[in-house]
C-alpha cells in the first residue's frame, strides 16, 4: 500500500500549500477541487491497472484510502457551494446560515446512524459487503449509485465513509467561521490576557484540547451551560497558549487508531500510581 500512501502525502502537501497561499475561500475551494479530482483519477488508474493482492488489501483501500481522497473532493465542493451563497449582511444572518448547514449535515449522520456507528467503532464483520467490489446489496441501503456506474472503482459504502469524513471537516469549518463572527470585538487578544497568569502549559497542545473536550462532555463547568469555545478561551488565558483550530484537532483525536483518550489514560495511570506509592 506504499504507492497509495505516497499519493496521499502528495495530495496533502498540495492542498496545504494552496490553503496557505490564498485567503480567497472560493478560489481556494475551486483549485482544491481540481487538485483532488486529479489525485482521485490517479488512484483509479492504479486500481484498474494493478489489481489488489487479496480481499484484505481491497477492503483496506475502499475503507480507508479512497475515502481520504474522495472526502476532500466532497468537502471542497460543499465548501464552494456554501461560501458562494454566504449572506453578505449582518453577522447574525451569517451565523444563522452556518447553523442551518450544520443542522443539515447532522441529518445525514442521523439518517446513516447504523453505518456511522459501525464505521466509528472500527467494526469489521460487514466489511466484505461494504468494501468489496461487486458485493452491493440493496437491502443494506447504500446511499450512492456510484458502484453501479463505476463498479471497478466503487463499493456500496466507500462514498458513505468519504461523506462522513467530509461532513466532519465541513462542520469544523462552519463552527470556526461562527466563532470568528461571534468573537469579533468581544474579547481582548489572548496575548494581553496571558500576562495575568503565571501558569504555562508545557505538554502537547493536543493533550490540553483532549482535556477541554472531556470537561465540556461531562458538564462539570457551569453545569454544562458553557460552549466549548468559552472553555477553550479561558484555558488559553490561564495557560498562556493559543490552541488554534481545536475543532479540527478534536476531529484528529476522534480518528485515532489506538486509544482516543490518550491523555486521560495517562492522567489515570499517573494518579493511580501516586496513590499506590502513597499507600506504601
Amino acid at each position: 500500500m506504499e504507492k497509495y500512501e505516497e499519493i496521499l502525502k502528495k495530495l496533502d502537501f498540495n492542498l496545504e500549500t494552496l490553503e496557505s497561499e490564498t485567503e480567497d475561500m472560493l478560489h481556494k475551494a475551486e483549485e482544491c477541487i481540481k487538485i483532488t479530482k486529479r489525485f482521485l483519477e490517479e488512484l483509479r488508474d492504479f486500481v484498474i491497472t494493478d489489481n489488489f493482492k487479496n480481499k484484505t488489501e481491497e477492503i483496506d483501500f475502499f475503507k480507508t484510502v479512497k475515502p481520504q481522497v474522495y472526502s476532500k473532493l466532497i468537502y471542497y465542493v460543499l465548501l464552494f457551494n456554501i461560501e458562494s451563497k454566504r449572506p453578505r449582511g449582518s453577522s447574525k444572518s451569517q451565523i444563522e446560515y452556518f447553523n442551518n448547514h450544520i443542522d443539515r449535515l447532522q441529518i445525514y449522520f442521523n439518517d446513516n446512524l447504523e453505518f456511522y456507528h459501525y464505521y466509528r467503532t472500527g467494526a469489521t464483520f460487514l466489511d466484505e459487503q461494504y468494501f468489496l467490489r461487486g458485493k452491493a446489496d440493496l437491502r443494506l441501503v447504500p446511499d450512492t449509485f456510484h458502484f453501479f456506474v463505476d463498479d471497478q472503482f466503487s463499493t456500496s459504502h466507500d462514498s458513505t465513509v468519504a461523506t462522513i469524513i467530509a461532513n466532519d471537516l465541513l462542520i469544523v469549518h462552519l463552527k470556526r467561521e461562527i466563532d470568528k463572527l461571534e468573537n469579533t470585538g468581544n474579547y481582548s487578544s489572548v496575548g494581553g490576557l496571558q500576562k495575568k497568569s503565571k501558569l504555562t502549559w508545557t505538554a502537547h497542545k493536543i493533550y490540553l484540547i483532549e482535556l477541554i473536550y472531556a470537561l465540556h462532555s461531562t458538564d462539570v463547568v457551569n453545569n454544562g451551560t458553557l460552549d466549548i469555545k468559552d472553555i477553550a478561551y479561558f484555558v488559553e488565558r490561564v495557560f498562556k497558549i493559543e490552541l488554534g483550530d481545536y475543532y479540527r484537532a478534536f476531529l484528529e483525536i476522534r480518528m485515532r487508531k489506538n486509544s482516543r483518550t490518550k491523555f486521560l489514560d495517562i492522567l489515570k495511570e499517573k494518579l493511580i500510581k501516586r496513590m499506590d506509592e502513597t499507600d506504601n
